[in-house]
């Protein structure tokens, strides 16, 4: 897999990028949040051309897409659900629907 950055292959992996907020707390399952969850999503690009996209605080939440913005949407669709399901299962408070996201560049 290579790893592109606008269109231009990057030599090494680009650091997530963060939301600037008030210090954070961490629940049981290592995700942070205050009064909502700030997700970090990272992009690759494979060698037959398709986008994916990582939730990079939420293991597993990966999504593929023709597109850039198809990999995101879908990426950020799973993200919230995954969120919705543990708010439902008491592992994380109901603020943390309160959901921003912002895309590694």
């Amino acid at each position: 897999m290579q790893r592109v950055v606008d269109g231009v292959p990057a030599a090494r992996p680009a650091a997530p990028i963060r939301a600037a907020s008030r210090p954070q707390s961490m629940n049981e399952s290592g995700l942070a949040y205050n009064e909502g969850v700030h997700l970090s999503i990272e992009l690759d690009r494979e060698d037959d051309g398709r986008w994916i996209a990582e939730a990079l605080e939420l293991p597993g939440v990966m999504t593929y897409g023709e597109t850039r913005e198809e990999a995101i949407s879908s990426t950020e669709r799973l993200a919230i659900e995954v969120i919705a399901d543990r708010i439902k299962h008491d592992e994380l408070p109901p603020s943390a629907l309160n959901v921003s996201f912002m895309v590694a560049v």
